[in-house]
């Protein structure tokens, strides 16, 4: 099995809404990179990094693909974020 390893990368924000923006646009503006997995982010409390929220809904589309949008989000799945 190969060995892998995760870059945790800290950005202090004082909002948990704010911090899953961020963590959005961060995410979003990497994923061109092969090696970043944008569905997998989360963030969490600075004094509580075991509990971690998740970003995007990531849901499995019948596609084979992940869903874009937020954790949460209301309405139905898609590859396309709302204008």
């Amino acid at each position: 099995m190969t060995e892998r390893f995760v870059i945790h990368l800290p950005v202090v924000i004082n909002d948990l809404d704010a911090a899953r923006r961020m963590a959005r646009m961060v995410a979003r503006s990497m994923s061109y990179l092969p090696m970043v997995d944008p569905g997998e982010t989360t963030v969490s409390h600075e004094d509580e990094q075991g509990v971690r929220h998740r970003v995007f809904c990531d849901r499995l589309l019948t596609s084979g693909r992940r869903c874009l949008l937020a954790a949460g989000h209301d309405g139905d799945c898609s590859r396309r974020l709302p204008r």
